[in-house]
This record gives C-alpha cells, sequence and structure tokens, in this order.
C-alpha cells in the first residue's frame, strides 16, 4: 500500500458484506455503501461478518481489480458501526491489514492547515 499517490483516498464499509460479491457487487457496494464512485481511481476496502476477510476495489487505468486477504487465524479490527462508512489513511489501512487495533493506536499531533 505505500507508494500510493497522496490523491488516493481510502474508503472503508464499516458493515459486513457477503463474500460471494465479485467486480459487479462490489463495485455497486461502493455506490450505494460507500457513496462513492467506484472508478475514481480510490481503494474501497471491505470485510466479511467474521472479519477474517478483507477485500480491496479498485479502479486501475483500464479496468477494475479486486486484492483480498484471508487470515488464517485471528480477525482483522474493524471500524465500529457508527457510520456506513469512515475514511483510512494509508498508514491506517496498513496497521489493520499489519494486525494493529486502531482503537489502542494513539495518533500524535501533526501540523495541519484545519484549525
Amino acid at each position: 500500500m505505500i507508494g500510493l499517490p497522496a490523491t488516493v483516498r481510502i474508503f472503508v464499509a464499516v458493515v459486513p458484506i457477503d463474500f460471494r460479491n465479485g467486480f459487479d457487487g462490489l463495485a455497486q457496494l461502493t455506490r450505494d455503501v460507500i457513496k462513492q464512485d467506484p472508478l475514481s481511481g480510490h481503494l474501497f476496502v471491505f470485510s466479511n461478518r467474521r472479519r477474517d476477510r478483507v477485500k480491496i476495489l479498485y479502479w486501475d487505468r483500464d479496468g477494475l481489480a479486486v486484492w483480498m486477504k484471508r487470515l488464517e487465524q485471528g480477525t482483522f479490527r474493524w471500524p465500529s458501526a457508527e457510520a456506513q462508512q469512515v475514511e483510512w489513511s494509508t498508514a491506517e489501512l496498513a496497521a489493520v491489514l499489519g494486525g494493529i487495533d486502531l482503537k489502542g493506536a494513539r495518533h500524535r499531533p501533526r501540523f495541519s492547515l484545519e484549525k
């Protein structure tokens, strides 16, 4: 995930999905649940109910692509269902895929144009 352009955003569907969904099903979920265009070039992250699988849908210049990870043991720590979708940074996505629970992680203050 490192090396993504700064313009790429990462949207995460909080609700679990049916993992039988393929390209078209994930694209429709991107429109309906995440409220984004699947052809935008952003990453759209989905998980199953057991939280042991992740699918990432993205537009790869000339077609949709899906990246998938299945854990042999354990689960991914997922955001709570306060909203239908959340946005992660590339560091947050890498942390979750690496087994880190974001709820316990501390974000150190950084410069921001927003006050």
